[in-house]
Formats: structure tokens, C-alpha cells, sequence
């Protein structure tokens, strides 16, 4: 490889991540739902020919791991390609996480048009994609009860859309005009990075973009083998619990020895007749995003981060569940287990660096009915709660956590789009957990439906408490509250799907981060 100018690689870090940025704005301006356009709940990410990560804008990490696999299964479903392809797939078996996100790829030629010399990558989570109930997060057992299954196809051929996957996708949707307006964002996406790629190359020539392209990957490399050496070598343990009936175990040997770690997850618990399955790139994502986060260099995210973190995962565990396991909770519950678990281990090796327990849950929300218009609607939200604390700051309240970075959706956009308002949006005093440190406080939420309605929750933490570190108290559980009519309160299960009648509310109280150290110290 020819030699590196450090300033010319800082100026292409920044080419590639803002060609990744470019594609998120478009793509959020464009789109039609509000959880793409207001919560932003998409990733948009730049391959090398080999399907290789060279950019990644700063979006949703639990799609680190996962998006690589969608441009993999692409490539392996597709051997001969050509300028206007696009592949779209969902499928958690075939590149894909849940249903829920979508995934669009493209390529991008050079001048010979022989052979891609790059690949977009756009995954936007559509807030239906069909199944038991709306908003497709249902309490199932099974993959088929939670979506259409998209398998790597081309939507898109050499420009020109194929209607008919188009309708049979639209057909099976409950909102099929916004898909198809999120579908042409993602696509509008697409074309604002091939231009971009294009121009670049024909501005500095092919070579160049690709010589820079390897030599940000191997700068990333680099730094991370590093600051792996400078952790003290080892071998920790640390083990978690998902609040099923099963309470199924999640149980981690995290070794570093050298510049390389290794995660080692076997002892956990077999699959389950539920949706908390995570299939092996949620695992992935998430375990590559505890080291990044504990890296602590402002690293270039791409393929180089990771060729020293090797993950072993028993097939046919939660962790790795086989078809056709449920897991459209795997993607948004259970990667947040996994952090917590990853964190704990870490601890042990770098007690100085790590957080306590955060919310430990996304309290994801969907809500689907007939409007007064009779138009049938479909509502995601993942909601905030406490971080928790560390050794030198409180954590933050009322935030996102780990695996998910999406906003809220406003009050204002929701009670505009949905039948329903919002009574209470709160800090919730008093729930993070005490200590040298105070953990994050969590939320308080609650939702008054103007018309009958599919509730579903999907949360964690409601038993088990986000725990503290180092003598730090834990945060407080969430709860999920009914509120009828009459003012009658009854408290809801962690995960559930019911019918709301008009008048009725929903009080979502997210839990409190873990606190950090003994209080009187």
C-alpha cells in the first residue's frame, strides 16, 4: 500500500463520513413517517467492493454490526450487478436484525462499470411491516408472526422498479402509502450518496479514494489494537438475566490477552418461545459498541474497528437463535442486556472507565388503529429513561441509552399525525440510583387515546432493577400503568398487547440508572 498523508486521511474520513451524513439528511427530509423524520431512527453507511465498512454516520449502533451483514447477504444473493440496482431485504436470517428494518442496497461503479466499486447501505425501521399487530412488534412466538419477510431482491433494476415486489411488499403493510414514501427516502438516499462517491472519484481519481479508503481502515485498526494492548490482560465473568418466564441467562467470559478480546457467551440460555431472540449480528453490534465506547479515541467507525474482537456465540442460543425463532424483541431488548453484561465484565478490567447499569430497556411502544378518517395508522416510539453514573460524572436523565440514538418524537408532531395526546411528559424525580455518583433519572410518560386501539409493549427492567457499581444504590424498576376513565389504576405487565378504548391512558415510568460508588464516600 502506497504511503499514507495523515492530512489528506483526516480530510477523507471526514469525505466519507459526510457523504454518510448527507445520505441520513436526505433521507430523514424526505420520509414520510415520524419515526424516521422526527425520532430518526435509521442508519446510512458507505462498503468497499468487498462489502467492507469504510463509514458509518453517527446513528444507531445497534447497527454496527448488522448493517455489514445486509451488504453481505446482498452481495451473496446477487453476483452480477449494475448501475440503478437496489436490493432491499429484512430477513434476520439473511443479513437483517427484525422486520421492523428495512435495508437498501446499492452499488456504485467507477468509469469501467465492471464491477461495483463501492456499496451504499440505507436501514430505516418502518413502523409497520405487518404481523400479529400494528406497528410489528408483537408479542410472538414465531418470525412468521411478526412481518412480512423481505429475502435479499432486487426492487430496482438498472433504474427501473420491479412494481410487482413493490406491491406484493405494500400489500402486506397496514400504512402502505407511508412505506412507499419511506421507501422512496431511503431510495432518494441512495442517489445523494452515488452522486457524492461519483464526484469524489471523478474529482481525485479512482485509485486515490480507494487507497484512502484502505488506509482508514487500517488507521482505525491500529488505534483499537492499541488500546486493546493497554488493558490489562485477563479473563472476567459477569452474567445478567432477561425478565421472561424462562428468566432466561445471558452469561459472558470476556478474555483480553494482548491487542485481542474475545467474548465468549456460552453457558447462555437456548432460544426461547418468545421474541427477545437476537440473531447473531444484534449480538455483534453490541458487543462492538462496548469496545468502541471504551476505546475512548475519536476512532473513524469502519471494518478496521473490529479485526481484533472475535465473538463466540453457542448456535441456537437466545443470542443466536436459529429460524424461525421470534426476534423482533432481540433487536431493541435484548442488545441492551447484552451491554449491560459486556459492561459489568469490563468493570472488573477497567473499573475507571465504566458506567453503571443504564435504563437497560427501550420501552418500545406501538400503537395501531382506524383514524377518525378512516385511514388505518400505525405508531412507534422507543422511550428514554436514567443513565447510569461513572466515576467522574452523574448520569445523564431522561435520555436513550446504548444500543438505541434515536430523539423522541415531539408532542407536537405526534398529537398532529396519531389519535391520541400526551397528559404527562416528566423527568421522574428520584429514580436513579444514589451514590458517589447519582444514576440518571428516568421519564414519565402517558399517552390518553381519543379512539379504540392495538397497544403493545415490549420492556425489560420492571423486576430487576438497573444495578449500581462499586457500592452505588440501584436505579428504580419501570412500570407500565393502566389508567381507565374513571381514574382506576391498574399496573400492566412488562410485556403486553391489549385493546385500549377511547378515554383511556397509557403511563409509561421508565426506570433510573444504576448509581456509582458508596453515597458517603
Amino acid at each position: 500500500m502506497k504511503n499514507m498523508d495523515p492530512v489528506l486521511l483526516e480530510v477523507y474520513r471526514h469525505r466519507f463520513i459526510g457523504i454518510s451524513e448527507e445520505m441520513g439528511v436526505t433521507l430523514q427530509r424526505t420520509s414520510f413517517s415520524p419515526n424516521i423524520k422526527e425520532r430518526l431512527d435509521f442508519s446510512c453507511a458507505l462498503f468497499d467492493g468487498a462489502g467492507k465498512l469504510i463509514a458509518q454516520a453517527a446513528h444507531i449502533p445497534v447497527h454496527l454490526g448488522a448493517m455489514p451483514a445486509s451488504v453481505k447477504a446482498a452481495r451473496d444473493a446477487y453476483s452480477s450487478w449494475h448501475p440503478g440496482d437496489v436490493v432491499i431485504l429484512n430477513d434476520p436470517y439473511a443479513g437483517g436484525t427484525h422486520l421492523p428494518d428495512i435495508t437498501m442496497v446499492t452499488p456504485v461503479f467507477g468509469l469501467a462499470e465492471n464491477a461495483p466499486l463501492y456499496f451504499i447501505a440505507t436501514r430505516a425501521h418502518h413502523a409497520d411491516v405487518g404481523g400479529m399487530t400494528p406497528g410489528s412488534l408483537p408479542l410472538s412466538t414465531e418470525l412468521y408472526q411478526e412481518g412480512i419477510i423481505i429475502p435479499p431482491v432486487m426492487v430496482y433494476e438498472k433504474g427501473v422498479l420491479n412494481e410487482g415486489v413493490q406491491a406484493l411488499i405494500l400489500r402486506n403493510v397496514r400504512t402502505p402509502k407511508e412505506r412507499e414514501g419511506d421507501f422512496a427516502a431511503q431510495r432518494a438516499a441512495h442517489t445523494v450518496g452515488n452522486k457524492r462517491l461519483s464526484a469524489l472519484m471523478s474529482q481525485f481519481g479512482e485509485e486515490e479514494v480507494a487507497l484512502y479508503a484502505r488506509h482508514l481502515q487500517s488507521y482505525s485498526e491500529r488505534i483499537v489494537r492499541a488500546a486493546i494492548s493497554s488493558w490489562p490482560d485477563g479473563v472476567y465473568t459477569s452474567e445478567d438475566i432477561l425478565e421472561v418466564k424462562e428468566n432466561a441467562r445471558i452469561k459472558l467470559k470476556l478474555t483480553i490477552q494482548g491487542d485481542r478480546i474475545s467474548f465468549d457467551f456460552t453457558g447462555t440460555s437456548g432460544s426461547m418461545q418468545n421474541s427477545l431472540n437476537a440473531v447473531l449480528s444484534i449480538t455483534q453490534s453490541a458487543c462492538y459498541y462496548t469496545v468502541a465506547c471504551l476505546v475512548g479515541e475519536d476512532v473513524p467507525m469502519n471494518e478496521g474497528c473490529f479485526s481484533q474482537v472475535h465473538i463466540d456465540v453457542p448456535k441456537g442460543s437466545l443470542l443466536n437463535a436459529r429460524p424461525p425463532s421470534a426476534v423482533a424483541g432481540g433487536n431493541v431488548e435484548t442488545s441492551q442486556r447484552v451491554v449491560d453484561v459486556a459492561f459489568k465484565a469490563f468493570a472488573k478490567a477497567l473499573p475507571e472507565r465504566v458506567l453503571a447499569d443504564s435504563q437497560g430497556t427501550m420501552n418500545n411502544l406501538t400503537i395501531g388503529g382506524i383514524s377518525e378518517e378512516g385511514r388505518p395508522y400505525a405508531y412507534y416510539e422507543t422511550i428514554g429513561g436514567g443513565m447510569g453514573a461513572s466515576l467522574n460524572t452523574d448520569g445523564l436523565s431522561g435520555v436513550h441509552v446504548h444500543m438505541s440514538n434515536t430523539l423522541n418524537t415531539p408532542v407536537e408532531a405526534l398529537e398532529r399525525a396519531y389519535p391520541f395526546r400526551i397528559k404527562v411528559y416528566s423527568l421522574r424525580k428520584g429514580s436513579g440510583g444514589l451514590g458517589q455518583r447519582n444514576g440518571g433519572e428516568g421519564l414519565i410518560r402517558e399517552y390518553e387515546l381519543l379512539r379504540p386501539a392495538t397497544v403493545t409493549m415490549l420492556s425489560e427492567r420492571r423486576s430487576h432493577p438497573p444495578a449500581g457499581l462499586f457500592g452505588g444504590k440501584e436505579g428504580e424498576t419501570g412500570k407500565n400503568m393502566l389508567i381507565e376513565a374513571n381514574g382506576e389504576e391498574t399496573e400492566l405487565p412488562a410485556k403486553f398487547s391489549r385493546v385500549f378504548q377511547a378515554g383511556e391512558c397509557l403511563r409509561i415510568i421508565t426506570p433510573g440508572g444504576g448509581g456509582y460508588g458508596p453515597e458517603n464516600e
